[in-house]
Formats: structure tokens, C-alpha cells, sequence
């Protein structure tokens, strides 16, 4: 297993949101439901601590929707007390929980299942936290990050 992809700069990548991944309240997002909302919002989605409004503690630099889900690179801010805290916290592993703090656009329910399938929604924050709705929601390894990475990058090239 790598490290956490945090650098010396505090920056970092994960998948905040995974498409078709049943999380914890019930709730499976679908491919498709940020793009709107992205080229809407662009870069006043917000990087913040537990879903906190007053606990901002970063920039995303990169938000993309690939074939997985939801791709994030961010950087935390420095001489910020509570990101310097995070950056310490990510590096030891203490610390690897992204998700997403959102409105509702559009949704139906799942077949059978009742599960609701979110087509649509407005993305306003993504937070790092300590237990994600999703559990493969994380801050990703300096391998996998690396990987992931590429891949987004050739699900842009191609489209």
C-alpha cells in the first residue's frame, strides 16, 4: 500500500463520489449527475472540514466526472491551523474520508429496491471527513491517485 498522495505543497486526489455505489443513507449517485452542476459552479464548490461552512480548509483545484465517479484534486491552504492539522492527520493515515454536500435535482427510485438513484444534483461542497456516506470515498494512495489520474485524464482527452 502507498502513501497518501499528499505533497509537500498539501495537495491531494481521491474519487469523492463513486457512480452506482450504494452509500450508507441509501442513496446511489448516477454517471452524469454532477456535470451540470460542474460547469455551473466551477470553482465556488467549496473544500471544507466535516461539512462545516465555517471550517473551509482548501481550494479544488480539479473536479471531473469520469467512468468511476467523481475525481477531486484539492490543495489545503497553508498557515490555515486546521488544514495544517489535516495535512498532518492525511499524511499518517489517521485521517482519508471525502464526501459531498449537495441539493437534490433529480432522483427515482430503484426497481424493486426502493433505493434512490440521483440523476441530478447541485453540488455545492466536499468535504474531508472521518466516515464517509460512501465508503470508498477516500483520499487515494500515491498509486492509485497516479492511476486515477491518467485515467481521467484520457476520459478527457477522448471525449
Amino acid at each position: 500500500m502507498g502513501s497518501l498522495a499528499i505533497d509537500a505543497d498539501g495537495r491531494f486526489a481521491g474519487y469523492a463520489s463513486l457512480f452506482n455505489r450504494l452509500d450508507s443513507g441509501g442513496d446511489i449517485v448516477m454517471p452524469g449527475a454532477f456535470a451540470r452542476s460542474l460547469a455551473r459552479r466551477g470553482a465556488r464548490i467549496r473544500l471544507l472540514f466535516q461539512h462545516d461552512p465555517k471550517e473551509p480548509v482548501g481550494l479544488w483545484e480539479s473536479l471531473v466526472e469520469d467512468g468511476r465517479g467523481l475525481f477531486a484534486r484539492g490543495r489545503l491552504v497553508p498557515g490555515v491551523p486546521r488544514a495544517e492539522a489535516l495535512r498532518r492527520l492525511i499524511e499518517s493515515r489517521a485521517l482519508d474520508g471525502l464526501s459531498i454536500g449537495f441539493r437534490t435535482v433529480r432522483a427515482s427510485r430503484a426497481p424493486g429496491g426502493g433505493r434512490r438513484l440521483l440523476h441530478e444534483i447541485d453540488l455545492h461542497e466536499i468535504s474531508i471527513v472521518t466516515f464517509p456516506m460512501l465508503e470508498e470515498a477516500r483520499i487515494a494512495s500515491s498509486r492509485s491517485a497516479g492511476a486515477a489520474i491518467a485515467a481521467a485524464i484520457r476520459t478527457i482527452s477522448t471525449s
